[in-house]
């Protein structure tokens, strides 16, 4: 499967991302017919609206090494094995509550050979330790989220923005965001990307 669209944005990949990248569209679709975590249809777009989209948070943070990130209701994999890829001296922890989901995550990390990937079964709420980012997919709205990461966000700040929740979300977010004010910042991805799949998808940030 090309991934050119992938070197287009993020030329910088080292030949060594590059065959991860093509080796997990290649385990994705192998453990999708047995454990159906992507949907078929989109299958065919997994490049763009899986990989392509979770990248779309290194375009608004580039994480630090020995940074730690909790990727939660990571589904498939999704932000956080792209990301673990793409930042292979940060730690992600990938937390879903549905298990073989997870058994997904784990074939893929370890078949990528991704050794700063942990993944558990479970809820936010469950998970013991602090986090530099928590960072999502459409999961749920964002009290929920910050609900769920109370007191999981680092106090110490190793970045040029303060730790906090980084989300990936699409349509009306006036209401949902409502209750935090100026405090939570939106970016458009249509101002990293060029398809119209990102015309209406966006990036929350909110500080911890």
């Amino acid at each position: 499967m090309s991934i050119d669209i992938l070197t287009s944005y993020f030329p910088e990949l080292s030949s060594h991302q590059k065959e991860q990248f093509i080796q997990a569209a290649d385990l994705y679709f192998d453990w999708n017919q047995k454990i159906n975590v992507i949907s078929r249809n989109d299958m065919e777009n997994l490049i763009e609206r899986h990989f392509l989209h979770s990248l779309a948070i290194a375009n608004f943070i580039t994480f630090k090494g020995g940074s730690e990130i909790m990727d939660l209701g990571t589904g498939g994999g999704f932000p956080g094995i792209p990301l673990a890829i793409l930042f292979p001296d940060s730690d992600f922890l990938l937390v879903d509550s549905i298990g073989k989901k997870i058994k997904v995550v784990n074939e893929v990390a370890q078949g990528l050979g991704l050794k700063n990937v942990a993944a558990r079964q479970g809820r936010a709420e469950e998970i013991k330790y602090t986090f530099d980012f928590v960072v999502t997919r459409a999961v749920a709205p964002m009290s929920d989220l910050f609900r769920w990461t109370r007191g999981k966000i680092k106090k110490q700040d190793h970045h040029g923005i303060p730790n906090g929740i980084i989300a990936l979300k699409g349509g009306d977010l006036k209401e949902e965001l409502q209750p935090f004010g100026k405090r939570a910042s939106v970016e458009f991805l249509s101002q990293w990307y060029n398809q119209a799949f990102f015309e209406e998808k966006k990036l929350v940030y909110l500080p911890g």
